[in-house]
């Protein structure tokens, strides 16, 4: 399979749809104000869930190993997704924005 498209946190708005396939836990202590929510081990049965765009959707994890996973078999299945380099490490560690769904602190576990 050829390479994995890759897009850094700085070349992504801050207000991007991003496809977040990290676990419910890591979800709720902080993710992407934008995010859609698919854990990785639940992407096939939810392809539904993905956005329409007219650009590759974006999708991350926490460091981007799991999100890579997801994106080499998104494009096998023929969607046009890129994964996020570094994951929700790079974005927290730009400053980019985050929301919780506990109210507390956002913060990536």
């Amino acid at each position: 399979m050829s390479e994995t498209p890759l897009i850094s946190v700085a070349d992504l708005p801050d207000d991007a749809v991003l496809v977040d396939v990290r676990e419910d836990d890591e979800w709720v202590a902080g993710h992407a104000p934008h995010a859609i929510h698919v854990p990785m081990g639940t992407v096939p049965d939810n392809l539904d869930a993905l956005p329409d765009a007219d650009e590759p959707v974006p999708v991350i994890c926490r460091s981007g190993g799991r999100s890579h996973r997801v994106v080499q078999w998104l494009v096998h299945q023929g969607f046009d997704v890129v994964n996020v380099d570094g994951g929700m490490r790079a974005w927290a560690g730009a400053g980019k924005e985050m929301t919780s769904e506990n109210g507390s602190e956002p913060t990536v576990i």
